[in-house]
């Protein structure tokens, strides 16, 4: 232990070969964990195109069989499945590992390996995104496409974009979600935190309706003062095509910024929250 911070020394890591080892191993565990809770999968994305449905018919319904906020029809119903598909794979809600580990004082454990906590924690939650890619993303799309007439992108580039964009959303809503369990270093208990987050990340990343369905002001809100946007609008944007490529771009853009800016302040707070247990002893 150190005189700063609980943090263990990291120098045992000897090159970049070895480090990229220890990151892969980590995800590809993160992917065998969640491949072992395969009844789970199979309630979430089941629960997850029933939502689909509704979702869908309440959308169509309010844009009347013309076009809302610049989306046709076949747009919002790639909008709706997409979004269905992609809520498993960036985790908006559930994942309380962090918080859980620090109430019951197992996160003493992950300060004393090789890897910083932030990275560790990031390895494994690539590992599991890669899993739902597979297992919860793909049934809602299929589901989609065999009740309804979704949309195909028209611009090959579209397909690279949004791998982009899905993989900039997963690091994004990491931020976020560790963020959200670090409040467990001063609170122990953050249930209301994470009600306050239910609602909240909903509503900001266009998952109860597109962001683009507000007022201009109240969008561009969302977009520049949150990183909400960058969970699912982003993505789901980029793939209907929505808007002409420079937009598209820009939108990933966006990405990148909140994704360096939230994972810089995920350092920031842990550096924070491990001075805070050297000095009570911890």
């Amino acid at each position: 232990m150190g005189s700063v911070t609980a943090t263990a020394d990291r120098s045992t890591i000897r090159n970049v070969t070895e480090l990229l080892a220890l990151i892969g191993a980590i995800a590809a565990s993160g992917f065998r964990r969640f491949a072992t809770y395969r009844q789970a999968t199979v309630a979430a994305f089941s629960t997850n195109i029933m939502f689909g449905f509704l979702r869908t018919y309440v959308l169509l319904a309010v844009a009347g069989g013309a076009a809302v906020a610049g989306y046709d029809g076949s747009q919002l119903l790639t909008y709706v499945w997409t979004g269905q598909g992609l809520i498993g794979v960036v985790m908006l809600w559930g994942w309380t590992d962090l918080s859980d580990r620090i109430r019951t004082g197992d996160i003493v454990t992950d300060l004393l390996r090789p890897l910083h906590p932030v990275v560790n924690y990031l390895a494994a939650d690539a590992g599991r995104a890669g899993y739902a890619i597979i297992f919860r993303f793909f049934p809602p799309i299929l589901a989609g496409a065999l009740f309804f007439d979704l949309y195909l992108p028209a611009d090959t580039i579209t397909y690279p974009l949004f791998a982009i964009s899905v993989l900039l959303a997963v690091v994004v809503c990491f931020g976020c979600r560790y963020l959200l369990n670090a409040a467990a270093y001063w609170l122990l208990d953050i249930r209301g935190v994470n009600q306050a987050w239910l609602f909240l990340s909903g509503l900001m990343s266009g998952l109860y309706f597109p962001i683009r369905f507000l007022p201009d002001w109240a969008a561009a809100l969302l977009w520049f003062g949150t990183p909400g946007p960058s969970f699912l609008q982003a993505p789901m944007d980029i793939l209907v095509e929505r808007d002409p490529l420079p937009i598209r771009l820009g939108m990933i853009g966006i990405q990148v910024l909140w994704a360096v800016l939230l994972l810089w302040l995920c350092y920031v707070v842990q550096r924070r929250a491990e001075r805070k247990l050297v000095i009570q002893g911890g």
